[in-house]
C-alpha cells in the first residue's frame, strides 16, 4: 500500500512570520518573542515558521532560523498577488496601507480618493477597507515601522495599479536586500 503525505501549503502569517524574522536583522527572536510582536500565540508562530522553512522561505542552522532572502524574495515579487489576492471590503475606519501608507503615499496623487486601510478599531483614517494578511497584522505595524513598511508595500502589489506595483516592488527588493 503506498502512503501520501499532506500537501504542505502555506498560510498568510507564515509570510508575515518570515518577513519579521527578514526584516529583523542578523540575531531571530524566540517563537515567544515572535509571538508578542506579532501578536499571534507562541504555537502559531512556531507553526508558521515550520510552513516557511518547508516551503523554502525560512532557513533553520544550528538553531537559529534565518530568512532565505533569495526565495521570500521571489515568491513575494511573481506569487504573492496570486497565492493571497487582495480582498477588499466597506468603507471603515482603520490604518493606511497600500500606496495610502505613509511612506508610499507621496510618490502618488491622491488627492481625489479616500486612503486604502486595514480595518482597525484603533485606526483614525477612513477609507476603503483591504483585509490584512493577518487579523493582527495592524496592531503589530503599530510598534514596528519596518513591518510596517514592507507589509504596506506588499498591499501595493496585492492591489495595486502597475505604476504603483512597480514603486512597491523598489521598496520590498530594497527591505529584503
Amino acid at each position: 500500500m503506498i502512503t501520501y503525505r499532506k500537501q504542505p501549503c502555506l498560510k498568510p502569517q507564515d509570510l508575515v512570520v518570515a518577513l519579521k524574522i527578514a526584516i529583523g536583522g542578523d540575531i531571530a527572536p524566540s517563537f515567544a518573542q515572535l509571538a508578542r510582536e506579532l501578536f499571534m500565540s507562541a504555537s502559531e508562530t512556531h507553526a508558521a515558521a515550520q510552513r516557511a522553512i518547508t516551503s523554502r522561505l525560512l532557513e533553520h542552522h544550528t538553531g537559529s532560523l534565518s530568512a532565505n532572502r533569495a526565495s521570500l524574495q521571489e515568491f513575494v515579487l511573481h506569487g504573492l498577488r496570486y497565492a493571497f489576492p487582495a480582498v477588499e471590503g466597506p468603507v471603515t475606519r482603520g490604518m493606511p496601507t497600500g500606496v495610502s501608507a505613509l511612506h508610499l503615499s507621496g510618490m502618488f496623487d491622491q488627492s481625489r480618493s479616500l486612503p486604502q486601510v486595514w480595518p482597525d478599531a484603533g485606526g483614525e483614517v477612513r477609507g476603503p477597507s483591504l483585509y490584512p494578511l493577518y487579523p493582527t497584522v495592524p496592531a503589530a505595524c503599530r510598534v514596528d515601522d519596518d513591518l510596517y513598511r514592507v507589509l504596506s508595500a506588499l498591499d501595493a502589489l496585492r492591489g495595486g495599479a502597475a505604476r504603483e506595483r512597480e514603486v512597491a516592488q523598489r521598496e520590498i527588493i530594497r527591505m529584503l536586500s
